[in-house]
This record gives structure tokens, sequence and C-alpha cells, in this order.
């Protein structure tokens, strides 16, 4: 398998939304990204990161800063593909930030879990910001609904993380023997310390179950020798390879 990040850009929250009740008035700059995976099986996409209209009408106050190359079809084509070759693409969660390109990719099936779905469909008032780009839900999207841990291609698994949504999932690439396996845990942590420290974000659905979570990807991690990807560290982020750059498993 060949494996991107797709960059999408950049955002600004508080460092207490990062650590949960720690830091509280310092602003940081974080990264999202998508990854793609060229599979023998076709081209699967995790995540999509945030639509830039979006944000910018209803969450300005993240200080978006986004690029036309850094939008899902750029970045896909960056890659030697085009957006209608993506044949699959797998939500860790329907945030705003995980999902502003779905609307790039009609062609694809979707997969999220069900209890996801109908969160992101009917959320909490507490969840409103988190669940307000709606457009994963357009008419002709090919939703299905997942639920448990679940292996969508040979290699390719997806794994129950919930705590920061109910319905939360992280990705385990696994390839070649003498290739590490690639963690991507999505939002159940977000940054090299605060995972390190088993420190949820601020944002969570259920503390408890997120708490595990973090537990659950340490295990998984430990287990398959994986290299674990974070999602929203900026220090990180700078070390991981970008598209068109790749990894091979």
């Amino acid at each position: 398998m060949r494996v991107w990040l797709l960059d999408t850009g950049t955002l600004v929250i508080d460092q207490s939304h990062i650590t949960w009740n720690q830091g509280a008035g310092t602003p940081v700059r974080f990264p999202t990204y998508g990854v793609l995976v060229e599979h023998e099986d076709g081209l699967l996409l995790f995540d999509t990161g945030y639509d830039l209209e979006h944000v910018n009408e209803v969450l300005p106050f993240e200080l978006p800063e986004q690029e036309v190359s850094q939008t899902i079809p750029a970045q896909v084509e960056l890659c030697g593909f085009a957006a209608s070759d993506v044949a699959m693409v797998v939500n860790s969660h329907l945030h705003f930030d995980h999902v502003g390109g779905n609307k790039h990719l009609p062609a694809a099936e979707v997969l999220v879990d069900a209890r996801e779905i109908a969160q992101g469909r009917n959320c909490e008032p507490f969840e409103a910001l988190g669940y307000s780009d709606r457009t994963w839900d357009h008419g002709a999207a090919r939703l299905v609904p997942i639920s448990g841990d679940v292996e969508v291609a040979p290699g390719v698994r997806l794994f129950e993380t919930p705590g920061h949504t109910i319905g939360h999932y992280s990705m385990l690439l696994t390839g070649a023997p003498d290739s590490r396996p690639m963690l991507f845990i999505a939002d159940v942590t977000y940054t090299q310390d605060s995972y390190d420290r088993g420190v949820q974000a601020g944002f969570h659905h259920d503390p408890v179950a997120g708490v595990r979570s973090i537990q659950r990807v340490k295990d998984l991690a430990a287990e398959h020798r994986a290299d674990i990807f974070l999602t929203h560290d900026l220090e990180a982020w700078g070390t991981y390879r970008h598209a068109p750059e790749h990894y091979t498993i």
C-alpha cells in the first residue's frame, strides 16, 4: 500500500480544548489532514479536513488558514489521482474538521459509525459547533453505517475508540512484514504530550470512554508495533511526510 497525508490547512483553538481543563487562555494553531490509501481493492480516504467557507461563516474565531492547494480535490490530484477515483471514505467521526471535503467525493461510499450518524443528525446543544458542517449528509451521499471493529480491506482495520464523540474510529494500516504498521488515532487525543500523559481533549461526548480509548490505542500500538500518527499536533505534523511524498507499507 502507498499512503499519503493530505494537508488540509490549519485552525486555532485554546489549549484547554487540547488538554482538558489545562492551559486556558493560550491559543494554539493545529493541523488538519486526510489519509489517502492506495489499496489493491481501491482508493480509500480516511477523513477529509474542513471546508474553508463553512469555517469562515460559522467558526471564524478558529482563524482558518487553507489555500486552494490544500482542498481535498487539489491534494488528491497532487498524489496523481482525481477526486472521482476515491472509492471509499472513512470518517473517524463527523466533526466539521474531519468531513469538510466529503462533498467533493460524491461517488465514494462513506463508512461512519451508525451511532455517529444519528448523533450528527440530532446532536446535543453542546455539540452543535462540532457537528455544524452537515454537507456530509447530502442527498446523494452513499452512507454505510458500521459498528464494532471492522476490517474494511486486507490490512485496513478500524477500531472503535469512542469518547471524543459517541462513534469515533481509529484506523490501523498493516502491510509487508518488514514495514511498520501505521495507527491513525484521529481525535482520541490531540498531541504527543497529551497522548503520553493520557489527557484527552476538552471536547468530548463521554470522558470515561475517552480515557479508555487512549489506553486502547496505546495497547494497539504496542501489540502491532505500530507508529502512532497524531492529528492535531503541529510539531508532530512537521515530522511527517506530506503529499506528494508518501509512505509504503
